[in-house]
């Protein structure tokens, strides 16, 4: 771990790492699934579904963007690599061989709702630790991620 110039405690800095390198590995997962979805998605409203995964896509790549920063900015190092995300992951496999919108939509779903269940519990843990920075990291994504989840549910109702 590299020194940063912060009031923080240590401890509160060595708790986010450790909270911040799997929710990167689990962006990352979930980054790939979408795409995985959008490149395979088939169906009577195949354009509308495939620009709406490629939209919940360029959003997620946001957040994997973010908390990559953040852990440097921690003085942390951000574990991206595909071996890192296999094996930080805490998001259930994506089924392989989906095609139709409603399997890829429940497969999202469930990895979604997995992803930002992740994430709440970050929000606490970082706070917990007295990182408020990145709790507040924590509840945007959690924010974002609840419309992703109400756009998912709304395309299966």
């Amino acid at each position: 771990m590299g020194e940063i110039k912060t009031d923080l405690k240590k401890s509160a800095i060595e708790r986010s790492i450790t909270l911040l390198n799997p929710a990167l590995a689990s962006a990352t997962d979930l980054l790939l699934s979408t795409k995985e979805a959008h490149w395979n998605v088939k169906g009577p409203n195949f354009m509308s579904t495939h620009l709406f995964f490629d939209k919940l896509y360029t959003e997620v790549a946001e957040y994997v963007d973010d908390l990559a920063e953040r852990t440097i900015e921690m003085g942390g190092y951000a574990h991206g690599t595909l071996k890192d995300t296999v094996k930080g992951t805490i998001l259930p496999a994506y089924p392989e061989s989906l095609h139709t919108e409603k399997e890829h939509i429940q497969a999202l779903l469930s990895q979604f709702v997995a992803f930002s269940i992740h994430i709440r519990n970050g929000i606490d843990k970082a706070d917990e630790a007295g990182d408020r920075d990145t709790a507040d990291l924590f509840t945007q994504i959690s924010r974002a991620l609840d419309k992703q989840i109400w756009f998912l549910e709304a395309h299966l109702a």
